[in-house]
């Protein structure tokens, strides 16, 4: 039987699951055909300088010290993974 600590744990990582799922279905959703021409155009080229801005906006945040920055600036890069990774499957 689990602890309330580890049954706390053990939703919270569903939570974070789950959000991870509907980003990833998000942006599926976006490349679809019936989706955002502009996310439909873009390639795995054409976004490298977004993935390369957003990881030094990650690197200043890191440096700032700012928990709440980096933590946003983590969510853009994780856009652009996701994004990257999406474009690489099809």
């Amino acid at each position: 039987m689990l602890s309330s600590q580890e049954q706390t744990q053990l939703m919270t990582q569903v939570s974070v699951l789950e959000a991870l799922q509907r980003l990833i279905d998000v942006v599926a959703q976006l490349r679809s055909p019936d989706g955002c021409p502009w996310d439909r155009s873009q390639t795995l080229d054409t976004l490298t300088p977004y993935v390369i801005e957003e990881a030094y906006e990650v690197v200043d945040a890191i440096k700032s010290g700012d928990t709440q920055a980096i933590a946003e600036e983590l969510g853009d890069l994780l856009l652009q993974v996701v994004l990257q990774a999406q474009i690489a499957s099809e």
